[in-house]
């Protein structure tokens, strides 16, 4: 499966696994483009301005959908990583992401 997430969390099914390895890269927007092009993926945003700035950035719609998902062998993450710390309890809105530094970050379990 893939998911889309607006952190950089991999979030392993420990109820299945007892460790797990994890490979992480960053990746170019074109990629993720790839990665999601053929529109079967989980959207785990939780957050409007996240998804409305990630659905411009790549081109697709990525909805709002704020649910746990548990990653198990073989599963792929893109991930929107804010280079910065935001202060407690503070949401952004879209136009406020767009003005942040990131990363868009692929993660596998292996």
């Amino acid at each position: 499966m893939i998911y889309i997430l607006n952190s950089l969390i991999v979030p392993v099914n420990f109820d299945k696994v007892d460790e797990a390895r994890i490979r992480l890269n960053r990746i170019s927007l074109e990629e993720a483009k790839d990665i999601l092009s053929n529109n079967k993926f989980i959207s785990a945003i939780g957050h409007e301005g996240s998804a409305q700035v990630l659905s411009q950035l790549l081109g697709i719609k990525i909805p709002v959908n704020r649910v746990s998902v548990f990653f198990e062998k073989g599963d792929i993450g893109i991930h929107l990583f804010l280079k910065q710390r935001l202060p407690e309890g503070r949401v952004l809105s879209e136009e406020e992401l767009k003005k942040l530094d990131f990363w868009i970050v692929r993660s596998e379990v292996l």
